[in-house]
């Protein structure tokens, strides 16, 4: 074993015993911002380890009456701010802040882990920076309260089974007809929202323009993109208060910085719940308005609030007990979104899919195992929300030809490039997980598909699956995001109406600072990697792996995007 990938893994060990302590204390459950007095803000501690401090920050930012009646909690807006221990205490001294939004369906939890290595290598190199994962506001909906008691048991029975954890009884999930105010939550005030919190947080201008970049990962890259060539007091002729006056530079993780959704084609699957754009803008805000339309983007199946929360709650069983047998599957609730989204997730071919035949209760799994069918790019079916985290062990594997048959020259850029495997021998032996540093190593069974094609190499795994877990169940901010804004979307989808096109006050602000722009090498982009914008390309990373990939890659090299940013950081250029 190689000593990079040693230091590696002792990093891991010290934060998952970091993790477990809060997780064991109660640490992690946190009163509402409301319930902790009048302060405009309030930080809380979440964990400090391996040099890394991390908080959870909320600052007091009500929105205008005229979105009308929410809860008290969206009337705040939240981030993890991420710093060097050893580093100064107030955000205004360190040498570089990074303000970082996240992409469609995410939280500010899928930052973990680019956010803690980004941090530790420029304080390696003598330097303080720190870096702020934002929440968006409509994340204020979401309840963690059984996620954050840290057993998947517990987490189960508070979600469906009406039993309390910490006195809280879960309220349900949130319905159309409560999200009116989300009605108006589109492109102009996520980007208020955003200059409202620097200058909340950094009053002096200043100090914004000097030391902040501003970024994203995905749709995130867009919004930024709108945030640079926005105004903000509502005069042209005064840019102090323009979005690229708040930035010294831009930094765009798998996306561009750009007010254009063009090159995010695969991030928003055609069967959510969008509405045709074809109707124009005003036809369109009215449906949300009325509710006619839904102001929340879903799906079916897996990308609604419901199955989100059952991510997270893979991931907190992935924690608890990595190599233990799972019985999520059976210990779950029997529903029709449940069913569906199982069959989606786990059918060999369209056969399984239809009979539900045999089902995922039907394999003998790991904890781990479950979150790796869940979210790795040889399992998960859709592109954005793939990652590197390995691949099966432990028993006979087969190719997986559901929802696509491997090797089609025909699919779909939504579902991504790799082969899909799934475990062959249902009551069989009991399928472990081989993470990411482990593939490759000489008892590596190196599975094939059918064609001879190798499911996966060492130099396509770069995520840690414990960390991935940590992301995913470990952070008072979720890592997915339960209530995505339609009107997000459909803002960008109608850039050239008028009531879009006005918000683009400062176009030259788009190119009025430095960009470092960094792609997954088979990302959304890939094969069409935009070469004028230079990019740093992370060979083997899908889009997801940009923010979770481990500090030590198998080739015994460091992360390169977290070194990419500590780079720019030092200089943008």
């Amino acid at each position: 074993m190689n000593t990079s990938r040693s230091r590696g893994r002792t990093l891991k060990t010290l934060r998952t015993t970091a993790l477990a302590v809060l997780l064991t204390t109660g640490a992690f459950t946190m009163a509402s911002p409301e319930a902790q007095g009048e302060s405009a803000r309030t930080e809380t501690a979440v964990s400090t380890s391996a040099g890394v401090t991390e908080t959870v920050v909320r600052v007091k930012a009500p929105l205008p009456a005229s979105f009308g009646a929410r809860p008290a909690a969206c009337d705040w807006l939240s981030y993890l701010r991420y710093r060097s221990s050893t580093g100064p205490a107030a955000s205004a001294d360190a040498d570089r802040v990074l303000v970082a939004q996240p992409g469609i369906l995410e939280g500010a939890g899928a930052f973990d882990s680019v956010a803690r290595n980004t941090v530790t290598r420029a304080a390696e190199q003598g330097r303080h920076i720190e870096f702020w994962a934002l929440d968006r506001r409509s994340n204020c909906l979401e309840d963690p309260t059984g996620i954050a008691s840290g057993d998947q048991h517990t987490a189960v029975d508070y979600y469906y089974r009406g039993k309390q954890v910490a006195g809280r009884t879960f309220a349900g999930f949130v319905g159309n007809d409560q999200l009116g105010w989300m009605a108006k939550l589109g492109i102009e005030q996520t980007v208020r929202d955003e200059y409202d919190l620097l200058a909340a947080e950094l009053p002096d201008q200043s100090v914004r323009k000097d030391k902040v970049l501003c970024g994203g990962h995905s749709l995130g890259g867009v919004i930024t993109g709108y945030f640079a060539a926005a105004d903000f007091d509502g005069d042209p002729a005064t840019t102090a208060d323009a979005g690229h006056n708040q930035c010294a530079g831009y930094f765009a993780l798998d996306t561009t910085v750009s007010t254009s959704l063009a090159d995010l084609s695969g991030s928003i699957p055609d069967d959510t719940n969008l509405p045709d754009v074809g109707l124009g803008y005003g036809v369109v805000q009215a449906g949300l308005d009325s509710g006619v339309l839904p102001r929340s983007l879903s799906a079916p199946v897996l990308l609604n609030p419901e199955t989100m929360t059952l991510l997270a709650i893979a991931g907190v069983g992935a924690l608890q007990d990595p190599g233990g047998e799972a019985d999520l599957p059976s210990y779950l609730p029997a529903n029709t979104n449940i069913e569906a989204t199982n069959r989606f997730l786990f059918s060999k071919d369209t056969a399984t899919f239809l009979t539900g035949s045999p089902a995922v209760k039907d394999f003998r799994l790991t904890n781990e195992a479950v979150l790796g069918a869940l979210m790795d790019d040889q399992s998960v079916p859709l592109a954005f929300l793939q990652s590197s985290v390995g691949f099966y062990d432990g028993g006979p594997i087969t190719d997986k030809n559901f929802p696509v048959t491997n090797g089609s020259s025909t699919q779909p850029g939504l579902f991504g490039t790799e082969y899909k495997a799934i475990p062959a021998v249902p009551h069989g032996p009991l399928y472990t997980w081989r993470n990411y540093d482990r593939v490759g190593d000489p008892d590596d069974p190196g599975y094939k598909s059918s064609d001879g094609t190798p499911f996966t190499a060492a130099g396509k795994e770069v995520t840690d699956i414990q960390e991935l877990a940590r992301s995913m169940a470990g952070q008072p901010l979720d890592f997915t995001e339960q209530y995505f804004p339609t009107k997000l979307v459909t803002d960008l989808e109608l850039a050239d109406s008028p009531q879009v096109k006005r918000l683009v006050v400062h176009p030259d602000g788009l190119t009025a600072n430095p960009t470092l722009t960094v792609l997954a090498g088979d990302g959304l982009l890939a094969g069409r990697v935009p070469a004028d914008l230079h990019p740093v390309v992370a060979d083997g990373y899908q889009h997801l792996d940009v923010l979770t990939a481990a500090p030590v890659q198998n080739n015994g090299r460091p992360e390169p995007v977290s070194t990419a940013l500590t780079e720019f950081a030092r200089t943008p250029q």
